[in-house]
């Protein structure tokens, strides 16, 4: 089991797939959502969805779809 990037979204968009692939059961983290909070450029960021390797095809046709 390794994490793969299954793309980068901002940060509104990065918490709408990981609730789409968690309603899906393919577990999904957020990596880099609370970068830069503190001098207010966490929205030019892009927030990076990681899922396990074994689901990235299933997860990608998730993406995709929508």
């Amino acid at each position: 089991m390794s994490l793969i990037e299954l793309g980068r979204f901002n940060r509104n968009e990065a918490h709408i797939v990981i609730g789409r692939l968690e309603a899906e059961g393919i577990p999904a983290v957020a990596f880099d959502a609370g970068s830069s909070i503190a001098d207010g450029s966490w929205l030019l960021i892009p927030v990076r969805v990681m899922v396990d390797d074994e689901d990235e095809a299933a997860a990608r046709a998730i993406v995709t779809a929508a």
